[in-house]
């Protein structure tokens, strides 16, 4: 069976165009093409990438919080009772009066000393300042990080300026280093925020400015798995050039985020502000009116003229891009209901 689905997944007309085959991608002198098994490393480079994260946060963001005077705060743990914390686990987080005079008499305590308990074990669960501060640090080094390199990689390329450039000579395109490890950073990042999930911050979306950069959860959750199969996907079909492109837009943006999180966290809310303003001025210019004017043109309107039989991956490449616009457009409305807020409420 595991064969079976193998050979159908691996169709060649599911990735290559019309009279082209899994046997003309060897790598040949002046050639170098992605290779489906490579994608496999990005999983031990993510492990790599939380070893990197957790010496950043230690030695730098948390000394970068203390200059920015965010304290750690030390929460007072309850006392140890396997009958309120399997209570607590399992039933509710907030029990009522009457719930609270049931736990009292089973645990031969007083209604004081429950509520109390629960109090405190609530508040157990609410990450510390610090801890939001060291999540934020890691994310917008990266993302500032990718960005210089991602604009090093392609400043000198000729698709960078002209995006016809990425379907010239297409599929036959040889990989550059840049490229491989632009790539293998991306998806292990993206990995390693998967396998963090359960202890990082989780996100919700409310309030002013400030409260509204603890965005969606969920809406995280789908942007990563889909950013991980767009960019696999990508690059089994050797849409490698346009790939990057991709990559470099969503990336300018969310350092400018992560950074106004940051001083968030320090309560520097003019700072805060600015770069919240900046941020939502970069996120509307390169993904409501770049992303789909030039990358999603780029790739559902220009193949054609290189192809008159599109093959499936055309469509599961467009598909995973088009998710990618609804994230944009659903974070865009929350970003301009800030700003409307930001504009008139002050």
């Amino acid at each position: 069976i595991l064969k079976t689905l193998n050979s159908w997944f691996w169709w060649e007309n599911i990735w290559m165009p019309v009279n082209v085959s899994w046997a003309h991608f060897v790598d040949r002198e002046g050639l170098v093409f992605p290779k489906p098994h490579q994608l496999y490393a990005t999983i031990p480079y993510a492990f790599v990438l939380l070893i990197i994260r957790f010496l950043c946060e230690r030695f730098i963001a948390i000394p970068l919080a203390k200059a920015l005077g965010i304290k750690n705060v030390r929460r007072v743990k309850p006392q140890p009772n396997p009958v309120l914390e399997s209570y607590f686990r399992e039933c509710t987080k907030h029990p009522s009066q009457s719930e609270i005079q049931g736990l009292a008499k089973k645990c031969n305590c007083t209604a004081h000393f429950v509520e109390k308990w629960f109090r405190r074990r609530r508040n157990l669960e609410i990450p510390t300042v610090l801890r939001k501060f060291r999540e934020a640090f890691w994310r917008f080094s990266f993302y500032l990080a990718s960005s210089i390199a991602g604009f090093i990689f392609l400043y000198d390329k000729p698709w960078f300026y002209d995006i016809w450039q990425t379907w010239v000579g297409y599929p036959f395109q040889t990989l550059l280093p840049s490229q491989y490890w632009y790539y293998m950073a991306e998806i292990s990042f993206y990995w390693s925020l998967l396998f963090t999930l359960g202890i990082d911050n989780r996100r919700k979306a409310s309030g002013h400015a400030g409260q509204w950069l603890e965005s969606d959860f969920l809406a995280h959750v789908v942007h990563h798995l889909a950013a991980i199969g767009l960019m696999s996907s990508s690059w089994c079909a050797n849409y490698v050039r346009v790939g990057t492109l991709v990559i470099f837009v969503h990336d300018t943006a969310d350092f400018w985020l992560e950074a106004a999180k940051m001083f968030n966290y320090a309560h520097w809310e003019k700072t805060c502000n600015a770069l919240f303003i900046i941020f939502a001025i970069t996120f509307f210019i390169t993904r409501i009116i770049l992303f789909p004017c030039w990358i999603l043109r780029a790739t559902m309107y220009q193949p054609t003229y290189y192809s008159t039989t599109p093959v499936i991956a055309y469509f599961l490449f467009n598909g995973q891009l088009l998710i990618l616009q609804g994230l944009h457009l659903y974070w865009g409305y929350l970003i301009f209901r800030i700003l409307k807020r930001f504009i008139y409420l002050k």
